[in-house]
């Protein structure tokens, strides 16, 4: 079928949808969701069979709904309705939830049901929810509804509020009085609720040092205590502050009315207020861990959540020093296992935007992440697996390749491609990497596409090595299962032996300071030669300038001599 896509942004479900509907066959396009007036000309000119809305902000425009069959994504569970579905589901506490596929009408999200799926709620950020168990209810709904559309016979279910079935209803937008946090009334399970239920976006206003500011990015502290709505320490860039029976620690804060108004590091935004708090080290059972690592037998784990994937140049220095301190360790396998939600989207673009100098940032950041790519390709101590549990896009991609194995979660998405980011050129090695594992039509074809990949095509083009359940749970077991086997296989030995030759020889033809310094030189032509299109695009990207038009790339309805043809 063509399937047209009226989205508010290609976000992360949408990238899941786009290619799990592709694989099977249909022609999809993507338009985003500007005006009234675009969107119609889009269906104009795509004459889709069937739109489906996955991310949207505002209603259908009238005279597309009641031409055009339109099924809209809605994150809440049968009945529920209003555009704070997944926040109230946090801060009420439910313990399950789910998704709706309904109907376009003249009311938002009261439409018929073509379909729903359920997941249990995990104790997790709204954006950590959606990127895991919300996309995946939502993609076996949308298959179901886009299977149930072609077939025909099915009838949509109007929603019945006396059918007792029906636990949905309608919620207004949450707004900041909800969320407000009494520092001298709620518990840390409250405080924890409603930060969560905000991360990503809104964020939850408060007061610090007498300033107004938006709190995101929470996590329990296990053992420090201080007076409640103090602020007690400091741990990396993450502050912590006490409540009535324990304490949270607050990662990433942000003030509008600040010269960079976006989120940064809370320590960033504080930088004079807490100048003499006392600053802990991480460990298991105190302060914010965004690096850890542990040891199961002859398998050493690295992990590596950085919030929204996001790799400063300080974040790369630690990372680094972990790695290394991770080979001196007696093992056989080191698995670089990154964050649930992202195993890493590269650099760190707000840390960029809010420096002194974004240019001498930028290649201070673009050197850290190379410096972690060479030791991970010159390691010769271990084997290394990259284990993708999350997204990971730009150079995240070609860091992860760095390993001698990739093995992803089924159902991540990859976007190995830098150009949308002002036509950046790339490095961490990839100019030496991709030659070893696909071909140079395939190489081009990654690099050039500016399209996400899912799991099946990263496989074949060899961008990953095996791909494993998208079960969450049981992709970790896996994970484990199979490091454990290469660790203690047989072959192990003369595999890590082949290893060292390999990369003596290739060193020998071609060293790899060589391929760095090449792939440097086009990157310092993006920081500080004449064409401002990165930083262009960055400032964009960072502030969410609302696009003034959807991609080429993927707006086909837009591409003079595209191919509308169903394969």
């Amino acid at each position: 079928m063509r399937i047209l896509f009226l989205t508010h942004a290609f976000n992360s479900l949408s990238q899941r949808l786009f290619v799990e509907l592709k694989k099977l066959g249909h022609v999809v396009s993507v338009e985003f969701d500007i005006n009234d007036t675009v969107a119609s000309q889009a269906v104009e000119l795509f004459q889709p069979e069937l739109i489906i809305a996955p991310f949207l902000k505002r209603a259908i425009a009238e005279d597309i709904w009641r031409k055009h069959n339109c099924l809209i994504v809605h994150p809440g569970i049968r009945g529920d309705r209003g555009p704070s579905a997944l926040d109230w589901a946090i801060v009420n506490n439910e313990t399950h939830w789910g998704v709706t596929i309904l109907q376009a009408n003249s009311e938002m999200d009261a439409g018929d049901i073509w379909a729903t799926g359920e997941f249990t709620m995990r104790r997790a950020s709204k954006a950590s929810l959606y990127h895991l168990e919300v996309t995946e209810a939502v993609v076996e709904a949308v298959l179901l509804a886009v299977s149930r559309f072609q077939g025909g016979t099915f009838t949509p279910e109007p929603v019945d509020y006396a059918n007792p079935a029906i636990q949905g209803r309608l919620q207004p937008l949450m707004l900041q009085p909800t969320r407000a946090i009494d520092w001298q009334q709620d518990n840390t399970a409250i405080i924890l609720r409603k930060i969560r239920s905000a991360d990503g976006f809104p964020g939850v206003a408060d007061e610090l040092y007498g300033r107004k500011l938006f709190i995101y990015d929470a996590q329990p502290e296990h053992s420090l205590r201080g007076k409640a709505g103090e602020i007690i320490a400091r741990c990396g860039g993450s502050i912590c502050r006490a409540t009535i029976d324990g304490a949270i620690w607050i990662g990433h804060l942000r003030d509008k009315s600040a010269s960079h108004p976006f989120k940064l590091p809370a320590c960033m935004v504080l930088e004079t207020e807490i100048a003499d708090l006392p600053e802990i080290i991480a460990d298991k059972d105190t302060g914010y861990q965004d690096i850890w690592y542990e040891q199961e037998a002859d398998v050493g784990y690295l992990h590596f959540p950085f919030y929204n994937g996001a790799m400063s140049t300080q974040q790369c220095q630690r990372l680094l020093q972990a790695y290394q301190q991770a080979c001196r360790q007696n093992t056989k396998v080191i698995v670089l296992m990154g964050g649930p939600d992202y195993w890493s989207n590269g650099m760190h673009l707000n840390l960029i935007e809010a420096s002194d100098s974004p240019a001498d940032e930028s290649w201070c950041n673009i050197n850290a992440i190379d410096d972690l790519a060479m030791e991970i390709i010159n390691t010769e101590s271990q084997l290394t697996i990259a284990a993708l549990q999350g997204n990971a896009g730009a150079g995240g991609v070609f860091l992860a390749r760095a390993a001698d194995a990739v093995w992803a979660r089924e159902g991540i998405i990859l976007n190995p491609h830098y150009k949308d980011m002002g036509n950046l050129y790339g490095s961490e090695y990839w100019t030496y990497l991709l030659p070893h594992y696909t071909t140079e039509e395939n190489a081009r074809h990654i690099t050039q596409a500016r399209l996400p990949m899912g799991t099946d095509e990263a496989l074949a083009v060899g961008l990953v090595d095996a791909v494993f359940t998208n079960n969450f749970s049981e992709f970790i077991q896996t994970i484990k299962q199979q490091a454990l086997e290469m660790a203690t296989d047989s072959g192990y030995a003369r595999r890590l032996q082949q290893k060292k030759r390999q990369r003596q020889i290739d060193e020998k033809q071609k060293p790899l300071a060589e391929y760095r310094q090449q792939e440097l030189a086009r990157m310092k032509q993006n920081f500080y030669g004449f064409d401002p299109s990165y930083h262009i695009a960055r400032y964009n990207f960072v502030y969410k300038v609302p696009k003034s038009r959807t991609p080429m790339t993927i707006a086909l309805h837009r591409r003079k001599n595209a191919d509308l043809q169903i394969d």
